[in-house]
């Protein structure tokens, strides 16, 4: 199995773990970290397909999809910071009711 095969298959592999991981946990700060997984399994297979068609294409957008991870981290991480000033927890079940 040539290279490229396999990083699909390891970005596939990111993204389900990513995937069943923010489904399974109740745990904001567990949840956004899986999302983040979720996006390093996009960003390697748009590397590996950019390999595969030999063309800079999938690197360059690679590329933005880190810059858009980075600045979704950090008002995530505000976001998440806010929320537990508010309510003392972490946990989505807290979150799950809107209170006006």
């Amino acid at each position: 199995m040539p290279v490229e095969s396999e990083l699909v298959v390891v970005g596939a592999g990111l993204f389900a773990l990513g995937l069943v991981g923010f489904m399974t946990r109740r745990n904001l700060i567990i949840m956004f970290l899986c999302t983040e997984v979720m996006f390093q399994g996009v960003l390697v297979n748009l590397v590996a397909m950019g390999r595969i068609h030999g063309q800079l294409d999938g690197q360059v957008f690679g590329l933005f999809l880190l810059v858009i991870a980075a600045v979704e981290a950090g008002l995530a991480l505000a976001l998440v910071v806010l929320l537990f000033r508010r309510r003392g927890t972490l946990a989505a079940d807290a979150w799950a009711t809107m209170h006006g």
